[in-house]
């Protein structure tokens, strides 16, 4: 009876370890200042930037695969739909940040789809991006709130896209803003 009492508090003590950490191997980073809010892998770090995104963390291990989040200025009252619609929004994201005029980057949207979360509008975007070394895959959620566009991207290279796909559409998926 004792032995049985034990295996149940063990398992309860796991569930209880699998809801605060929310989804297995996940992490939850929160910024109660701008609003949002994501998971990330496990094991990531924090990289200190000084200009650009809000937040950027990376794997130890594969240190360029990454997460960021950049904030921009819209119209007061804007909203994503106004925007444009997904691959509108995609277009511009790929012109303005992903690969600008005179940069050494290429990029082709691959998909853009609107995702409802919460009572929010979301767009998903993914990218195939062309470095002068590498091939690189993005997925981006774009949202907008409080008068600022928020982009959160996932960034890995294209040999491990295959192999992060569902892990970072999880990831990108997860982005919410309040």
């Amino acid at each position: 009876m004792i032995r049985k009492i034990a295996v149940l508090v063990l398992i309860f003590s796991l569930g209880l370890y699998g809801c605060a950490t929310g989804v297995s191997g996940l992490q939850s980073y929160v910024d109660s200042t701008d609003g949002y809010e994501f998971l990330y892998p496990s094991g990531w770090l924090p990289v200190k930037v000084t200009d650009g995104p809000d937040v950027v963390l990376h794997d130890i291990i594969e240190i360029t695969e990454n997460v960021s989040v950049v904030i921009s200025p819209v119209p007061e009252g804007s909203t994503l739909a106004e925007l444009g619609t997904p691959g509108e929004v995609g277009y511009q994201l790929q012109k303005n940040a992903i690969a600008p005029p005179n940069s050494n980057r290429q990029a082709e949207l691959v998909n853009a789809e609107k995702l409802e979360s919460r009572d929010k509008n979301y767009y998903i975007l993914e990218y195939s991006v062309k470095l002068p070394n590498e091939q690189r895959h993005d997925i981006a959620s774009v949202g907008v709130s409080r008068g600022k566009l928020f982009t959160f991207n996932v960034s890995t290279t294209e040999k491990r896209w295959e192999k992060m796909h569902d892990l970072f559409e999880t990831v990108v998926k997860s982005f919410s803003l309040d």
